[in-house]
């Protein structure tokens, strides 16, 4: 609709009369209103409030209708949801009720507190009392509306299409509207309300499962399936099987058919940047620059060298300066000579300078001075030999040390000879393996593998016998498994008997274990854990161990037992176009099929085919001729008539209860969504609309009871 200014708006309603009555149709879906006689109503909206708040302010404001999506960056709507007045099709909250009527007046241009014109309103059908007379007294009460009527929508829908030869006096008319299903029987004209029947399935249910599919399928795309995509998305794309069932193993075989009504809804995707392969003098430019950025920090290490150099010169030259004075001085002027230089003996002032001396030749790439040799041990160690009854007390202590440090020494010199031998072995094998190699590199590698594999077996053979379950043979020949306490050694034997002895010994009287230090030293014994998994690895498993790692140097098939092969990390696939797919198969008629199944979401009522024969049924006429005028005029009305496909469908579910032979015709409304409005227009148009109201005055008086038989003529 084009935008109309307020003051347009107001003009605009200041131009009708008092007596021309204002229509609205109240529908769950949707809210229309506008003036009687005219063919279009002027102002539409859905039929629902939500109350965010500001997100700055904090204020609470009321949204009527559908919100501009550019309104979320200023409000915070995650707190409060669309709000709908109905339940079913009966609305029971009047305070969302009076702002969407404040709304829908405003906006068709009312300027007073009071509303002076007739009101014609929709409801649905047999509306209860209690929700009649609610919405009579907010009319009344807060509008101050002069007279109230209230009609139902299908069936003014239903007379605007017969007063159009769409269909015929006798009938039925089916509305499967957004929240329920209703077929009311038409006789001469009139609506028969005692034969009418009604379904809590419409509209919205089948949006919902749609979505719910939709959801399940695409878990990745929940933000795309807004409530309102979804219901465009339905309207678009579903349509009503003729045969469910055939239909749905057309989607199962994958027959052509069903991929020509597949249908596909492509999402916003913008392919990745692909990285076109550096060109030679993109390559050259990183090479040039890299090749700068070497050079600068080279200068840059250079610079510094060279500034340590000074540095450990101009030490050096202290140091040999401050040599030069001492060697002026007696040695008991020294200690004084050295008090402010922070040196306290001569020795250490030349032990700086030989550690300044290493220093310098390090920094200008010198190779050091060589090592001094070895002092012998007699030299280094004199009080060793010396018989302790020739020396003195200190002398005794210090002779202590000089054997311990001896001892390690000793110790050092041993483990280091050991280790040259161990590795001049290792290199002399290793050469012969080479040769080896060398010479037959086919019969070196079954080598090998031979002796990979009788170092494996031998291994776990050996965990094999540790684990209580091996086998052996006996002196019988026969097989027989080798209990745990025969294979133990020495010190896994003594510490069960300092466990079994301290089980037995806590049993007699007062458990005083751990008040002695013995205690202690036991408890270390018995808590240490002596098996062989602990024990440093024994030669065949280091053997295996190299072994193993020859094989996979030379064989790059070669996998060491008890490995497996690595598996390969899963990479990240990029995203493609036909990831923002969203693909409609058996969603398209399986959604819609809930009208006449609706069993399917846990609703035990009859389907839209079936309720034409119930409504039938309850008219208890016998009269088989009107019956069949009702099945020859059946008009389809409401929003969700619109899928293509359910006048075929609902002629061959009625012709299934009917009579052989009975005369059926179906017909869609001109305008199924609209012609309840343009109906109650043409109605409230009329002279005698005016005999169908009532006034605030007959409200009081009259009362609720009389409200509860209130009832619209359509024929007048």
């Amino acid at each position: 609709m084009p935008f109309i200014s307020k003051i347009e708006r107001q003009s605009d309603y200041n131009r009708f009369s008092s007596s021309t009555p204002i229509v609205i149709d109240n529908g769950a879906s949707y809210f229309r209103i506008g003036w009687a006689g005219e063919t279009e109503p002027r102002v539409v909206f859905r039929n629902i409030v939500q109350r965010p708040r500001h997100k700055s302010t904090g204020e609470t404001v009321t949204i009527v209708g559908d919100h501009d999506p550019a309104l979320l960056k200023y409000f915070d709507c995650t707190r409060s949801g669309p709000r709908s007045a109905f339940d079913s099709d009966v609305v029971f909250q009047f305070e969302i009720m009076e702002y969407i009527l404040d709304f829908a007046f405003d906006r068709l241009g009312a300027t007073g507190s009071e509303i002076d014109h007739p009101i014609l309103i929709t409801e649905c059908v047999c509306n209860p009392v209690h929700s009649r007379s609610k919405m009579a007294e907010l009319l009344f009460e807060t509008y101050g509306v002069p007279s109230i009527a209230f009609g139902v929508d299908a069936a003014f829908s239903y007379k605007y299409n017969q007063q159009r030869s769409v269909c015929d006096k006798d009938g039925l008319a089916m509305c499967p509207g957004f929240a329920t299903t209703h077929v009311i029987p038409f006789v001469d004209g009139e609506p028969i309300y005692k034969g009418s029947c009604r379904t809590n399935i419409g509209g919205f249910h089948v949006t919902n499962y749609l979505k719910q599919l939709l959801s399940l399928k695409y878990p990745y795309h929940l933000a795309r399936f807004t409530w309102e995509k979804v219901e465009d998305l339905k309207m678009e794309h579903c349509y009503i099987a003729l045969d469910y069932v055939s239909e749905a193993q057309l989607f199962q075989k994958g027959m052509k058919e069903a991929e020509e009504k597949t249908k596909m809804w492509q999402l916003p995707w913008v392919p990745p940047p692909v990285e076109a392969p550096p060109s030679e003098e993109e390559i050259a430019r990183k090479a040039a620059n890299k090749e700068r950025q070497g050079q600068r920090l080279r200068e840059m290490a250079e610079a510094k060298r060279s500034s340590k150099i000074n540095e450990l010169e101009n030490e050096l030259r202290g140091l040999e300066f401050l040599l030069n004075q001492l060697g002026h001085f007696q040695e008991s002027d020294i200690p004084s000579f050295l008090a402010e230089t922070g040196y306290v003996s001569r020795q250490e002032v030349e032990s700086a300078r030989s550690k300044v001396v290493q220093s310098l030749r390090k920094q200008k790439g010198e190779q050091p001075e060589s090592e001094k040799p070895d002092v012998p041990s007699n030299e280094k160690y004199t009080l060793i030999n010396i018989p302790d009854d020739m020396l003195t007390a200190e002398q005794l202590v210090e002779k202590k040390k000089q054997l311990s440090l001896k001892s390690m020494s000793d110790g050092r010199q041993r483990l280091k000879q050991k280790r040259q031998e161990e590795l001049q072995e290792r290199v002399r094998k290793e050469r012969l393996e080479e040769e080896k190699h060398s010479k037959n590199p086919e019969l070196y590698l079954e080598q090998l593998r031979a002796r990979y594999k009788d170092l494996s077996e031998k291994i776990d053979q050996r965990k094999r016998l540790k684990t209580n379950g091996g086998s052996s043979t006996n002196g019988n020949g026969l097989a027989g498994s080798v209990g745990r306490g025969e294979r133990l050694n020495a010190a896994q034997r003594e510490r069960m008997r300092l466990l079994a002895t301290a089980a037995f010994d806590r049993g007699k009287g007062e458990d005083t274990f751990g008040a002695k230090d013995e205690d202690w030293q036991l408890y270390k014994l018995m808590s240490k854990d002596n098996d062989d998994d602990d024990e440093e690895p024994d030669e065949d498993t280091t053997e295996l161990a190299r072994i193993s790692s020859k094989l996979q140097a030379l064989d790059p098939k070669f996998v060491a037992a008890g490995t497996s092969q690595p598996a390969e990390a899963p990479r990240a696939r990029p995203l493609t176009k036909e990831d923002f797919q969203i693909v409609f198969g058996v969603e398209r008629f399986r959604c819609p099929e809930i009208l006449f199944s609706p069993n399917w979401i846990g609703v035990d009522q009859v389907g839209l085919d079936e309720m034409a024969g119930v409504s039938i049924r309850r008219l208890s006429c016998k009269d088989e001729k009107l019956e069949e005028r009702m099945t020859n005029s059946i008009l389809v009305t409401g929003g969700s008539s619109l899928f293509p496909g359910i006048i075929e469908r609902l002629e061959a579910g009625i012709r299934m209860i009917r009579p052989c032979g009975s005369p059926i015709k179906i017909v869609r409304a001109l305008d199924p969504v609209m012609d309840a409005w343009r109906g109650a227009s043409a109605y409230a148009s009329t002279p005698g609309f005016y005999t169908q109201t009532f006034t605030r005055m007959d409200y009081y008086e009259k009362g609720e009871d009389w409200l509860r038989n209130y009832q619209l003529r359509y024929s007048l």
